[in-house]
């Protein structure tokens, strides 16, 4: 999915020569601290709540008021990723949209990307929620799928967080499978470390005391 697919109607840009109290007043209509100034279908850049707030007075014009605009936006055949990246660098509630003539748009606000990722199915599906803590270089998302398809389920999607100062990484990755018994059984076997496991119910489960009962339920 890309951004021309993440657009919404409902923010509409505001004009360099309307009073930053309009700003304000939308910024609180469409609960958001951020809207695109866009002069016919110029993009001039994006105003803040916080600079607003901090103007001696905001009966003036944007332009007059004299407001800092801030040059962020994203491309529309940017990919979904790359735009959640900008929102969290940038710490914005919306992104403004350009074609490929530096055109505005329009806008992807934080509330509809956090819908369409609801929507997709790694996130909408049934299933188990697994993670591992690994070596970098033990990593293989080869190895780690063939072990969840032995036990008959798929990986849905998956997605790697770097430890800092240290040559771990954090693997999460859903299955299609509510019960992850059997998969975790087999990841204790292969000796992978297993930090946390959830099912579809969302309560998060102590792995070490589950092998632990689940190995001494072995040895009976």
């Amino acid at each position: 999915m890309i951004a021309r697919d993440l657009i919404t109607e409902e923010i509409p840009p505001l004009k360099p020569n309307e009073p930053a109290l309009k700003a304000v007043s939308w910024m609180d209509e469409f609960k958001v601290s951020h809207l695109p100034v866009v002069n016919n279908r110029e993009f001039l850049g994006i105003i803040s709540e916080s600079d607003l707030l901090d103007l001696d007075s905001i009966s003036n014009s944007i332009n007059e008021s004299g407001v800092p605009l801030i040059n962020v936006f994203t491309y529309d055949h940017h990919h979904l990723f790359e735009v959640v990246k900008i929102l969290s660098d940038h710490n914005l509630s919306v992104i403004p949209v350009l074609n490929d003539k530096d055109q505005y748009i329009g806008s992807i606000t934080i509330a509809k990307l956090m819908k369409v990722i609801a929507e997709m199915s790694v996130v909408s599906d049934a299933g188990g929620i697994v993670e591992l803590e690994l070596n970098v270089n033990d990593y293989s998302l080869a190895e780690v799928a063939q072990i969840v398809e032995s036990n008959n389920a798929k990986i849905l999607g998956s997605f790697i967080t770097s430890h800092p100062d240290t040559t771990k990484i954090q693997l999460t990755f859903k299955t299609n499978r509510n019960d992850l018994g059997a998969i975790l059984q087999t990841f204790n076997r292969y000796n992978y470390t297993v930090t946390a496991a959830f099912d579809t119910g969302g309560r998060e489960e102590d792995v070490k005391n589950r092998f632990d009962s689940f190995m001494k339920y072995l040895d009976i």
